[in-house]
C-alpha cells in the first residue's frame, strides 16, 4: 500500500513540474514577443510627414549603451547612413564646405553636439578614400585636449564620413583675418598658440606612432566655448615609425604659404619638421593678427615673415609690435612669439626646434637664443640651403638638437639660493 503511494506521489510531483515548465514557457514566449515588438518599435523608421520630408532613424536603447561604451573606450564607432540622417536633421544646417565636401550640425540622442563631416566622392574618389583613411586610422587613435575628438565614422558605397565633436567659434582664421570687432581678444591669442602647439608635439612626441599633419594653419584650429585651441583635419596626416629619419612619400603636400621648402627642392627628405615650419608660418600670422601675404597696390608683395626678420635683426621687435595695436602688457608675449616663429622657419629642418621645446619656448621657461636668418632658400634655391648649420650642443639620435640650441633655462630664486646650477649638455 505505501508503494502504491509512493508512486502516486512521484507522478503527482512529476506533473506539477510538468504544468510548471509549460506555464513558465508560454509566458516566456510572451515576454520574448513584447521584448522584440518594443525593439522594433524604438527602432521603426519614422513615417513620411505630410510635407514629404525624408524619413528619420531613432536610436533604441542598447544601441545607445553600445555606443556610449565605445565612447568610455575612446574608439571610433561606426554609425550607418540612416543614423547620421537623424543625427543632422537630414542634413539641414551646413557649418561649412569646401574641395573635401560639406561639413554638417549635428546632435547625438544624448545631447551631445557634433559635426559630420561628408568627403566628396564625385571627383578624385580614390582621394577621398586616402583622406578618409588617413583621418580614421590617425586621429582615431589619439585622444588629447588639443586635438579635435572623433566621434566615429560611416563607410558605404554611398558615402565616406566623419563624426567630430563640434567646436563652437569655429576657425582661428576667422578671429585673425576679419574685420569683426567681436573676435577674439589679442590677449587669448598666446595661450590658442601653446595650445595648438602642444597638440602638435603630442602627435610627434607621445604617440605609440609619430603623426605627421602636413597641413597645419589657421583654417585647421577650432576653437571651443572657450576658445580652446584643437588642432583638426587630419586628411593628409600619415603614422610614421619614430625610429625613421624621414617619410619616403612624395609629392607635394599642405598649403601653399605654409608649406616647408623641402617640399619644393628635390630628393630633399620630409620630416614631422615640416609641422614646425607651418606652425611658425602660423604663428607669425597670430602675432600680427593679419594673413602673411598682402599684394600691395603696384603688385609689391608685402611678406610678413620677412617683416619680421627685418625688425627683429635691427632691433625693433618693440616697435612692430607697437605699430600692430599690441598692447604693453602684452608686448613681451608678442616679441617672444616673433622670436619662436623665426626658428620654426628655419629653412633646415634640424635647425627646427621640436614642438616640445617650441611648448617650452612659449611659455616663457628661458631666455630664448638669437635665431639665425631663415628664407635664404628663397634667394638661393638649391639643397644646400637645407643644410643643417653647425650647433654647439650635441645632437640626440632623432637629430633633434639640444634645447641649449634654441633657449637659455633660467636660474629660478630656489636654485639661485642653493648655488644650483643647470647642467650642461
Amino acid at each position: 500500500m505505501s508503494t502504491v503511494f509512493r508512486l502516486a506521489g512521484i507522478i503527482g510531483t512529476v506533473l506539477v513540474l510538468v504544468i510548471i515548465g509549460i506555464i513558465a514557457c508560454t509566458f516566456g514566449r510572451k515576454m520574448g514577443r513584447g521584448i522584440v515588438s518594443e525593439l522594433r518599435h524604438a527602432t521603426a523608421i519614422v513615417p513620411p510627414t505630410s510635407n514629404g520630408e525624408v524619413q528619420l532613424w531613432e536610436m533604441d536603447a542598447p544601441t545607445m549603451e553600445r555606443f556610449l561604451k565605445d565612447m568610455a573606450k575612446e574608439k571610433p564607432v561606426r554609425f550607418t547612413a540612416q543614423q547620421l540622417c537623424s543625427f543632422t536633421a537630414n542634413y539641414s544646417k551646413v557649418l561649412g564646405s569646401g574641395g573635401f565636401g560639406i561639413v554638417y550640425k549635428g546632435q547625438f540622442p544624448n545631447g551631445v553636439k557634433i559635426a559630420v563631416k561628408v568627403l566628396n566622392r564625385n571627383l578624385h574618389e580614390k582621394r577621398a578614400e586616402e583622406q578618409f583613411m588617413a583621418e580614421v586610422s590617425t586621429i582615431g587613435r589619439t585622444y588629447h585636449k588639443n586635438l579635435v575628438r572623433l566621434y566615429g565614422f560611416s563607410y558605404d558605397h554611398l558615402m565616406s564620413a566623419l563624426v567630430y565633436e563640434f567646436m563652437e567659434n569655429g576657425s582661428l582664421d576667422k578671429y585673425l583675418f576679419s574685420d569683426d570687432t567681436q573676435g577674439i581678444e589679442w590677449n587669448k591669442l598666446p595661450e590658442v598658440a601653446i595650445g595648438t602647439a602642444k597638440g602638435i608635439a603630442y602627435l610627434h612626441e607621445e604617440c605609440q606612432q609619430r603623426i605627421i599633419h602636413y597641413d597645419i594653419k589657421p583654417g585647421n584650429v577650432l576653437l571651443d566655448v572657450n576658445f580652446n585651441p584643437k588642432v583638426v583635419d587630419f586628411g593628409l596626416a600619415k603614422l610614421c615609425n619614430k625610429d625613421n629619419t624621414h617619410d619616403s612619400s612624395i609629392g607635394y603636400k599642405g598649403t601653399p604659404g605654409y608649406s616647408a621648402p623641402e617640399f619644393l627642392l628635390n630628393n630633399c627628405p620630409i620630416t614631422h619638421k615640416c609641422d614646425v615650419y607651418s606652425f611658425g608660418m602660423l604663428l607669425f600670422e597670430i602675432v600680427g593678427r593679419r594673413r602673411n601675404t598682402r599684394v600691395g597696390s603696384a603688385d609689391s608683395l608685402d611678406w610678413f615673415p620677412k617683416h619680421v626678420w627685418e625688425e627683429y635683426e635691427k632691433g625693433g621687435l618693440t616697435t612692430m609690435t607697437l605699430s600692430y595695436g599690441i598692447e604693453e602688457k602684452d608686448r613681451e608675449r608678442a616679441q617672444r612669439m616673433a622670436m619662436v616663429a623665426l626658428w620654426c622657419v628655419q629653412d633646415s629642418p634640424e635647425a627646427r626646434p621640436p614642438m616640445s621645446t617650441v611648448v617650452k619656448m612659449l611659455e616663457g621657461e628661458g631666455e630664448i637664443m638669437p635665431p639665425p636668418k631663415p628664407f635664404r632658400y628663397l634667394y638661393s634655391v638649391g639643397n644646400s640651403m637645407l643644410n643643417p648649420p653647425t650647433f654647439t650642443g650635441n645632437s640626440s639620435d632623432n637629430n633633434e638638437g639640444t634645447n641649449s640650441n634654441w633657449y637659455k633655462e633660467r636660474t629660478t630664486t630656489i636654485m639661485a639660493k642653493y648655488e644650483i646650477q643647470i647642467a650642461s649638455s
